[in-house]
């Protein structure tokens, strides 16, 4: 996900997840200068197999706040990110949706006989373990707050 300030101010960001097993957050905090924006990557952990539904109650929580001028990501601190009277606190959250990968293509009929992949293909017996079927997560937007108190 990308993150663009367009203040005329330092914006301090964290990101919080529900899971945080589940997910690795690159980097999960730091400082967006004006203007500027700011690349997170976040990966899903391999699973041992898919949920029989395909459904996901993880979420995201993307925070931010005003920074002094000059604030770099070693000054971040938990208190930043406290509610408090005349602090503006922005939050965006967003929750996980699976989407299934394709199908494995079928092995080329020019495959060599007596190859693993050529034997299952041909006898019909496919099977798919998760890694071939890798599912991809997307962040669906749920809500965005701003509080000021």
């Amino acid at each position: 996900m990308q993150l663009t300030n367009k203040t005329d101010q330092y914006v301090a960001f964290k990101v919080k997840t529900t899971n945080p097993k589940k997910y690795c957050v690159r980097p999960n905090n730091g400082v967006v200068l004006p203007g500027a924006t700011c690349n997170v990557t976040v990966t899903m952990q391999a699973q041992k197999e898919a949920p029989p539904d395909m459904q996901c109650k993880d979420k995201f929580l993307i925070q931010g706040v005003i920074a002094p001028h000059g604030t770099t990501t070693k000054d971040i601190t938990p208190e930043m990110f406290n509610k408090e009277e005349g602090k503006v606190l922005e939050e965006f959250k967003m929750r996980v949706v699976y989407i299934p990968a394709n199908p494995p293509s079928p092995v080329p009929e020019g495959s060599e006989e007596g190859s693993p992949g050529a034997s299952l293909v041909e006898d019909g017996n496919r099977s798919v373990s998760l890694p071939d079927a890798v599912t991809k997560s997307l962040m669906e937007p749920v809500e965005k707050t701003s509080s000021v108190e």
